[in-house]
């Protein structure tokens, strides 16, 4: 069906951009939740509950991903991120002894250079984004983009290095994590020691 019939098709149906359904209105009200909670995210100085924030924002992103229709990628979503990679942060928290008030150690009062590294890269990746799916159509017909084959073919066929990457980074972190917990349960004794000697 080309644009200009589709066009007609939803005018004759009297649905359109003016006449969202409901499911479109919730999507952009999913959507500004997960972007607010991921700028509190990124603004608390409060490690832990920027944790917290985040579990708020990839739940939002997984709402959003059922709203899609792709309910295999929302509980992907859910399950790795919301079950592991959450997990994994707060237990890298817990593990390197992180305050739960205030840490005005993870401040390093460079907002202004922060936030135009973070306008460029959101202005990089979409530019690559919608050049990359500029000429693409989805082929109604077939199976749904959000469907357990479609997903298993596109991961392990054009993104397998990039899911290996990620697991070799969150090992990373969970080993630095322990890493940095075991020196400071070796460093208590001996300056305990000091202490006595002194």
């Amino acid at each position: 069906m080309t644009p200009a019939a589709t066009t007609l098709a939803a005018a004759a149906t009297g649905h359109g951009f003016l006449s969202p359904t409901g499911v479109e209105i919730a999507f952009v009200l999913v959507g500004l939740a997960t972007l607010g909670a991921a700028a509190v995210t990124v603004t608390t100085k409060q490690l832990v509950h920027a944790a917290l924030w985040l579990v708020v924002a990839l739940g939002g992103i997984a709402v959003e991903y059922l709203l899609l229709t792709a309910e295999f990628i929302a509980w992907v979503q859910v399950l790795i991120y919301l079950g592991s990679v959450v997990v994994l942060l707060l237990f890298g928290l817990m593990l390197t002894k992180a305050p739960i008030g205030r840490s005005p150690d993870a401040d390093s009062n460079n907002r202004w250079v922060a936030l135009g590294v973070a306008l460029v890269a959101a202005a990089s990746l979409g530019w690559v984004v919608v050049d990359a799916f500029r000429t693409t159509w989805i082929d109604l017909d077939g199976p749904a983009q959000g469907s357990t084959k479609v997903s298993g073919e596109i991961l392990f066929q054009h993104w397998v290095l990039p899911f290996e990457a990620l697991s070799v980074l969150l090992l990373a972190a969970l080993i630095g994590a322990i890493v940095l917990s075991r020196r400071d349960a070796a460093g208590g004794p001996d300056d305990n020691t000091k202490g006595q000697q002194r």
